[in-house]
């Protein structure tokens, strides 16, 4: 059973830091792209950042110099570095692996709150 378990949200102030982490399921983790997603209350779903299997990282204009996604191929997780966060930045965070062009699998998601 594929599953994504992800962790490290909460309430920060503005100008704070978090660390978002996901764990996936050994079977689909290597080949997979991972990414990072968030969903603001009333908005769209939007791709944050993502990965490649090979390492290549992209980031929505928003997050660039802000974020840093990761990942450790060894312990099949994905890091999502938070830092100098603004409350534009309060979602839910999913995380995606996407296996194939028609498969990908979401985690539960986490909330992430900036405010004072």
């Amino acid at each position: 059973q594929v599953q994504l378990v992800e962790s490290g949200g909460g309430l920060v102030q503005p100008g704070g830091s978090l660390r978002l982490s996901c764990a996936a399921s050994r079977s689909i983790f290597s080949a997979s792209t991972m990414g990072w997603y968030r969903q603001a209350p009333g908005k769209q779903r939007e791709l944050v950042a993502s990965i490649t299997s090979v390492g290549s990282a992209n980031y929505v204009d928003s997050v660039k110099g802000r974020f840093t996604i990761s990942r450790d191929n060894a312990k099949n997780t994905v890091f999502l570095q938070m830092n100098s966060l603004k409350p534009e930045d309060t979602a839910v965070y999913y995380c995606n692996a996407r296996v194939s062009a028609i498969t990908s699998y979401w985690g539960q998601g986490t909330q992430v709150t900036v405010s004072s």
